[in-house]
This record gives structure tokens, C-alpha cells and sequence, in this order.
């Protein structure tokens, strides 16, 4: 029983560092924040090919997180970026692994696509 407790706390414990950790690099904008700033940005849809046609946001180009690390060549580090996936996490680790890699104005959209309101191209 107390092997469980500890385990729980070392996760729950892991998951906060974590969590700081990208606060440091990685800002989470509203939608309202998101819509300001991606049109003079990177703006990259990190999902998969298939989601990607099924509907993304105007303008954004698709690069899967999947792809991001053969791919680089294709973002400028002297640009922000801005990234959405179809609700956060991914986008969140492709932040991560751009971050590893230098780039430093790196933005996600809260909620990710599905909670996006704005246009959309099919």
C-alpha cells in the first residue's frame, strides 16, 4: 500500500515539474490570443495527414509531430511559432521537441482545434 502511495506521488510530482517546466517555454493562448498573432507566424498543424484534410485553420501548413524532427529545415527559428493539434498534447510535445532544438517564441493553441471557432478550410 504504501509502494502505491509513493508511486502516486512521484507521478503526480513528475507531472507538476513537468508542467512548470513547459510554462518556461511554451505559451497557451486563448483563441482570442491565438487569432492576434498566427497570421505574422509559423503556423503549424502538427496532426496527422488525414486529420489535416478533414479540416485545419486557414493558412497553416501541416507538419505531423511525427515528421517535426526530419522537417526542421522548414521552420525559421527568427519567426514565432505557432502550433495547434485536435486538442493540446501533441502540440505540446512537438513544443518540447522544438524548444530541444533552439527555437524559442513557441505558442499553442488552448483547447486545440476542436474548441477552434474560426475559419476553416476542408
Amino acid at each position: 500500500m504504501i509502494l502505491l502511495i509513493a508511486m502516486i506521488v512521484a507521478v503526480i510530482v513528475f507531472a507538476l515539474l513537468r508542467f512548470s517546466k513547459q510554462r518556461k517555454y511554451l505559451k497557451t493562448l486563448t483563441e482570442d490570443q491565438f487569432r492576434e498573432g498566427y497570421r505574422k507566424a509559423q503556423l503549424i498543424d502538427v496532426r496527422e495527414p488525414q486529420e489535416f484534410k478533414k479540416g485545419h485553420i486557414l493558412g497553416a501548413r501541416n507538419i505531423p509531430v511525427t515528421q517535426l524532427k526530419q522537417r526542421l529545415v522548414e521552420i525559421r527559428k527568427d519567426k514565432p511559432v505557432y502550433l495547434y493539434c485536435q486538442s493540446g498534447s501533441r502540440s505540446a510535445r512537438a513544443a518540447l521537441l522544438l524548444n530541444k532544438k533552439g527555437y524559442e517564441d513557441l505558442n499553442q493553441l488552448k483547447g486545440g482545434f476542436k474548441r477552434w471557432t474560426g475559419k476553416v478550410k476542408y
